[in-house]
């Protein structure tokens, strides 16, 4: 009997604590020595994605780019709502085609291409019309859901339109004790499709993950820790456990005789 106690007190222990390998990110840090980062990595842009887009120029009159500007009063697309809205929020909505309405040039393609590719584009046929032209392109909806056990739960806005996963869990006040690093889930729609990747914060080969950099409305989910959702009652109170623990025990006297 003193055994039997003995061995399930010592199996608590290892199935309740965390070791040091499942809290310290990057366990196996030092096989990142010498490790080239070959993704040069900009999102693609999506239908229902909404672009900001501004238009410049070296010229010294500001009015030779008026045309290929959104009229912000309202004569351009914007990113839907009613009146009264945050101007900072207007933008082109990319159509279920995959196109957005440009002034003078009418209608662009944009769908799977990246900001970067979308700039040089609108860049080389706005040049028809206007010397040297500068085109910046932002999208405006791009923000990550981040729920589960991490310091801020919520929706975070990304500006940059580029973030990899360690900064998004920055930006949230990091994953919490209670959660579980090794197993945190990443919820990712494409053109209709779901998928989910799973990325283990404590070892390196997360930098290899395609789920590594986020893309724009992504879920991001950290799983709470058997202790976690023990102390919140998901495995019953400590009476029922006590209770379930002692029937066992009995059942292993019962058949041991």
């Amino acid at each position: 009997m003193k055994k039997l106690l003995i061995a399930a007190l010592i199996a608590s222990c290892f199935y309740s604590c965390a070791t040091k390998d499942q809290v310290v990110y990057f366990n196996d840090v030092q096989e990142l020595e010498g490790q080239v980062n070959l993704l040069d990595y900009e999102p693609k842009i999506e239908k229902n994605d909404v672009l900001r887009i501004n238009v410049s120029s070296s010229s010294i009159n500001p009015e030779i780019v008026a045309p290929f500007q959104m009229n912000q009063q309202g004569g351009g697309q914007s990113s839907g709502g009613g009146g009264g809205q945050n101007l900072s929020l207007t933008g082109y909505l990319v159509s279920p085609e995959g196109t957005i309405n440009f002034p003078v040039l009418g209608t662009i393609e944009v769908k799977g291409l990246t900001r970067t590719e979308i700039q040089e584009t609108l860049e080389n046929q706005i040049a028809d019309y206007v010397r040297d032209p500068v085109v910046d392109v932002r999208i405006v909806n791009f923000s990550i859901t981040v729920l589960g056990e991490v310091g801020s739960p919520g929706r975070v806005q990304i500006t940059d339109g580029r973030i990899t996963l360690p900064e998004l869990l920055a930006m949230s006040g990091d994953v919490r004790y209670t959660g579980k690093r090794e197993n945190i889930r990443v919820i990712r729609e494409v053109d209709g499709v779901k998928s989910v990747g799973f990325i283990n914060m404590t070892e390196t080969d997360l930098f290899n993950s395609p789920y590594f950099y986020l893309k724009q409305n992504d879920i991001v989910y950290v799983e709470p820790t058997y202790a976690r959702m023990k102390s919140a009652g998901f495995f019953g109170s400590p009476g029922a456990i006590l209770g379930l623990v002692s029937s066992v025990l009995g059942l292993i006297l019962i058949f041991a005789r």
